[in-house]
């Protein structure tokens, strides 16, 4: 059973719609992440019925939560959960508060002409990248179970297998959610929300300065391990920025290969406002909109509520200027901290524009000893042999070893996504399963996983991706 324990609709009234999931006619559990409900204190009795809404576990309060958001830059004053229910929240073993959410659960009335459903396609990717994100170490919401509903779904391919997602967060509060009542004039509901927000994430913050601090600081630490692992999210819109610091909301994504800073992957992103090099502007600009909605509570004076915000502002750059360099300082295993450290790690991104991201960074321990081979990957290795003696001479003892366990060996290659993908929803789980696995252990060693490791093979046409609704 689940101890539910719903704080959020108990205390902000107005920001969700209370309807039940659409029931699944025929419910089949496709993947249940045994390792996270363990973790967590779960006992899961009817995981088919429970994560496809034909049999919800008591105590459940299914809601659509309510936002807004700029999507590309324009702004939509509603947007609000379109295929997915908030069952209700949970407190793991450690008193951390959770929420269990379904996506891909039916429609709702704020699902703008969409059919509520999600295909199992990328259903299936998103419990793929978050469960790599989460062994790379980096901050995400959680996917704990994907049931196949025994519905038949339109989408541009044609007619594909339903299924639903059960995701963990440790909330689903977003920039958007603030921009909601804002947009609104709801002054009231939107303190609550912010006295809210600081309980349940940043109790050490007193007001809305702290409180915007602690968002930025959580933020940068996020975009910068994003930046670190080549990570390219695909649809950075307000509303999929989550307050917690969590990466959230797995579509259009994919892990960069070659190194170039303006990779896109998304079909829908045609001018690139969200590639990979661009990811930090705009993680600054979507907190500006953050702020602007906190102006109520800065200061009563909009003046000085401007003044004083944007003040914040001009502080983002530099914070998520640290958190990457502190990124980059571990990647390369560079002993303690120098003022020189950033033209270094700008200098080797300048050399390895190109080359695979992963292997450039993984490869430099057997830089150490077979500087030929590491050289091996680059058509002009010119620039990487005369960064090479300056890096040698910064780095820290264990250099070596500790390279190989902070840079992975295996990423969620883009190539073999889509044959786990496509074999899933024909049926065969063991590309998925074992895809899975090599997932699980980034760090562990290249043998007997060679496959997993290497870029994709010559031919593998450039990547686009889809948002599934």
């Amino acid at each position: 059973m689940i101890q539910f324990d719903n704080s959020y609709i108990r205390d902000l009234p107005g920001s969700y719609l209370r309807l039940a999931p659409d029931v699944a006619p025929a419910p089949k559990l496709i993947v249940l992440n045994e390792a996270l409900s363990k973790a967590l204190g779960l006992r899961i009795e009817d995981a088919a019925g429970w994560f496809s809404g034909a049999r919800l576990p008591e105590g459940a309060e299914p809601v659509a939560l309510a936002y807004a958001g700029h999507q590309f830059g324009g702004f939509s004053a509603q947007l609000g959960d379109g295929r997915a229910h908030l069952l209700g929240e949970f407190l793991g073993p450690d008193g951390r508060r959770w929420d269990l959410q379904l996506k891909g659960s039916g429609r709702t009335p704020f699902s703008r002409g969409g059919d509520g459903k999600a295909a199992l396609g990328p259903v299936l990717r998103e419990y793929l990248i978050s469960e790599a994100m989460a062994a790379l170490g980096i901050a995400t919401t959680r996917s704990l179970a994907v049931v196949a509903t025994g519905e038949t779904i339109l989408r541009d391919q044609g007619p594909v297998p339903g299924a639903v997602l059960a995701r963990v967060a440790a909330s689903h509060i977003r920039v958007g959610t603030f921009q909601f009542f804002a947009a609104r004039g709801e002054t009231d509901k939107l303190r609550a929300l912010m006295d809210y927000t600081i309980a349940r994430h940043y109790p050490q913050a007193h007001g809305p300065l702290e409180f915007f601090a602690a968002v930025v600081e959580a933020q940068a630490r996020l975009v910068a391990e994003w930046m670190g692992v080549g990570f390219v999210h695909g649809v950075m819109n307000t509303d999929n920025m989550a307050l917690s610091g969590e990466t959230i909301d797995y579509g259009p994504c994919a892990f960069m290969e070659g190194y170039a800073p303006e990779t896109v992957f998304s079909s829908i992103d045609r001018q690139g406002r969200y590639a990979y090099g661009n990811q930090p502007a705009i993680m600054g600009w979507n907190l500006a909109r953050l702020a602007e909605s906190l102006l109520p509570f800065i200061d009563p004076d909009p003046e000085r509520a401007v003044d004083l915000a944007n003040g914040a502002l001009d502080r983002i750059s530099t914070v998520y200027q640290g958190a990457f360099e502190a990124v980059m300082r571990r990647k390369l295993a560079l002993q303690g901290e120098e003022a020189g450290d950033a033209a270094l790690v700008r200098d080797f991104l300048s050399a390895i524009r190109g080359v695979d991201w992963t292997l450039a960074q993984r490869r430099l321990a057997a830089a150490l000893g077979d500087e030929a081979s590491y050289l091996g990957l680059f058509d002009a290795p010119e620039a990487i042999s005369a960064w090479l003696p300056r890096w040698r001479a910064r780095l820290r003892p264990d250099a070596q070893v500790w390279l190989r366990s902070v840079n992975p060996a295996v990423i969620a290659r883009n190539h073999l996504v889509e044959a786990a993908l496509d074999a899933a929803q024909a049926g065969d789980m063991v590309p998925f399963d074992a895809l899975l696995a090599a997932l699980r252990d980034p760090f562990g060693g290249e043998a007997g996983r060679e496959r997993f490791a290497l870029p994709a093979p010559k031919g593998f046409e450039r990547y686009v991706t889809y948002c599934g609704t």
